[in-house]
């Protein structure tokens, strides 16, 4: 494999990630678009809140699509080092999509894709880590950053070296684009997940 095919796949990837499915589904099966809806986010927490179970599950599946595919490529083409890069490069594209002006999701649904690709018995613990902690407390926010924190250890001994460093940076990307989330835990202002709770105070992000 050459170099050029290895970042045609890099970039490809970043394009793939960038594509805003949240947005498509509203828009395409609901006649509305997820950035009007709830916290203006086009993740799968939006669309719960915004677009119900059914328009919930659509985007996540879309999105956690967007970051397998690259995983599977880059490893039928060069291995463990590329589609950790181009898993990577999908989670760029979909928090800074330039079909949107480089703005764009959190990237969650992408790296839980990422992560069964990888290695899937680390996205069992993924969706355990995140279940536990929003039956808990309600934070899908709170589930998200700490699931993919706790990535990079699971990553590391159950897919390699590699997989342990992509875990690393998709979680220190994940918690950057958490920020506001992180700041409204602080203060205790940040709504529930509907699925589990009553709504109330400000949208989920």
């Amino acid at each position: 494999m050459t170099v050029l095919t290895a970042a045609a796949l890099v970039v490809a990837s970043f394009f793939l990630g960038a594509i805003p499915f949240g947005i498509v589904v509203s828009r395409l099966f609901f006649g509305r678009d997820l950035r009007d809806e709830g916290s203006g986010n086009i993740g799968a927490a939006n669309a719960l809140r915004a677009l119900g179970k059914g328009g919930a599950a659509a985007v996540l599946i879309l999105d956690g699509l967007k970051g397998a595919a690259p995983v599977i490529a880059g490893r039928a083409l060069d291995g463990s080092t590329l589609a950790a890069i181009a898993a990577f490069a999908a989670i760029a594209g979909h928090c800074f999509s330039p079909f949107l002006n480089f703005r764009g999701g959190k990237g969650v649904a992408t790296n839980f894709g990422a992560v069964i690709a990888l290695a899937w018995p680390a996205g069992g613990i993924f969706a355990a880590i995140w279940l536990a902690i929003v039956v808990a407390t309600g934070y899908s926010s709170a589930g998200s950053i700490l699931a993919s924190i706790a990535m990079a250890p699971a990553l590391w001994a159950l897919g390699g070296s590699t997989a342990g460093i992509y875990g690393a940076a998709s979680a220190l990307l994940i918690a950057f684009m958490h920020r506001a989330n992180i700041a409204r835990l602080l203060a205790g202002t940040e709504s529930v997940l509907p699925l589990f709770r009553p709504v109330k105070g400000r949208p989920p992000g």
